[in-house]
């Protein structure tokens, strides 16, 4: 099967944090290409169920909602069963779900340690564990969402960056010691989607300035690259791909 007639017709897809933003075009893209759709939420529940009644309109019984608190490594159990439960099988996973925020040296406190190395590093590496004999049992693959700011500090997220980190070292190991089986990648984004909170113009300028594209990328960016991965690359394993208009090359 070639790329140009690669379908992901008949798999599933569980993608964490798919309520809204990067992961909810991650879950259009990859069901628009023929999969069915498990979209997780902590909290985003009124997202998450919009998107699952809107590709459920395009193809009725191809998307499901689940929640968890992915901190909850008992609920991790749970919420793979439940998906399966209902689908059948499980073919993809990819990890997108992310807390992010500045940690200014000095100021660190636990709480916050353990929610971003929770989140970022110790929630994909277990719910990965617990979907693995179903990823194994249909050649299936794991994507993980890292950060090009897993290699380059960002000043005031010294936690984050070390989680990231983490999650770059898990998904070449992962890689290593799943396949032949399961394959295993990661994407790096760059400059994507501005915070939540805002961002003032002098410091998206000044981001901007730093991308030899000359613009931010878009969530259609990496949610292409995901695609690429679980559909067209079958011989790719153990890789980070920046996806981030050259911003690592230009430091």
């Amino acid at each position: 099967m070639t790329a140009d007639t690669a379908t992901l017709e008949g798999r599933w897809a569980l993608i964490t944090g798919a309520g809204r933003r990067v992961g909810a075009c991650i879950a259009r893209t990859l069901h628009a290409n023929g999969a069915g759709i498990v979209i997780h939420h902590r909290s985003s529940a009124q997202p998450a169920a919009a998107l699952a009644a809107e590709l459920n309109a395009r193809r009725p019984g191809s998307a499901l909602v689940v929640q968890a608190d992915l901190l909850d490594e008992a609920r991790l159990v749970t919420l793979v069963a439940e998906a399966v439960a209902q689908t059948g099988r499980l073919d993809i996973l990819v990890n997108n779900a992310s807390s992010f925020y500045p940690t200014p040296l000095g100021s660190v406190t636990v709480d916050q340690w353990e929610d971003l190395v929770g989140t970022n590093l110790r929630a994909p590496l277990f719910l990965s564990q617990v979907a693995l004999p179903h990823l194994r049992e249909h050649g299936g693959n794991i994507v993980n969402l890292i950060d090009i700011h897993a290699i380059r500090p960002l000043r005031d997220h010294a936690v984050y960056g070390a989680a990231k980190a983490g999650l770059a070292m898990l998904t070449r190991a992962m890689a290593r010691d799943l396949a032949p089986a399961v394959r295993v990648n990661g994407i790096a984004p760059g400059a994507v989607l501005w915070p939540d909170d805002g961002l003032g113009e002098s410091t998206r300028d000044s981001i901007i300035r730093q991308i030899p594209m000359k613009r931010a990328g878009t969530p259609q960016d990496i949610a292409g690259c995901v695609l690429y991965l679980v559909r067209d690359a079958p011989y790719v394993t153990g890789q980070i791909i920046a996806v981030d208009g050259g911003r690592s090359v230009g430091w």
